[in-house]
């Protein structure tokens, strides 16, 4: 497998994001089983974070993936594909850790939220050069 064919870069960060995700899941179905919750968070706070920062990394993987798909597939660098994939995975790596280990703010969360963003606002650039160029 060559890293420069069309989809390859891509498709790194995708598998890589999604094995967060499942991650994440499992994290929270663990304690749900281990508290005997099956809907909602029952006033639990480490089941809420758990909950929430699933659901934070929901809202915030799914556009990210689709600017490193569409710079893939627009014939972006892989560079500027792995750039991005990096930043927006390590982000929302740091931001779980800190979501799950807090429930105020932290260093972690902001670290995450501010690389998350850095990756966008990377995509927003990257995407937006690439239809025009």
């Amino acid at each position: 497998m060559d890293g420069a064919n069309p989809g390859h870069a891509a498709a790194l960060w995708v598998g890589l994001h999604i094995l967060l995700m499942l991650v994440l899941s499992l994290l929270v179905v663990r304690l749900r089983n281990k508290h005997k919750v099956f809907l909602g968070d029952e006033g639990i706070p480490e089941l809420a974070q758990a909950i929430r920062a699933f659901g934070n990394a929901s809202e915030y993987v799914p556009p990210g993936l689709a600017g490193l798909i569409v710079l893939d597939i627009t014939g972006a660098t892989p560079l500027l594909v792995h750039i991005a994939g990096f930043l927006l995975l390590v982000g929302r790596i740091t931001h779980a850790v800190g979501l799950s280990n807090s429930v105020g703010t932290s260093i972690p969360r902001a670290l995450g939220m501010t690389l998350t963003w850095c990756a966008y606002v990377f995509l927003v650039a990257a995407t937006l050069i690439s239809a025009v160029w």
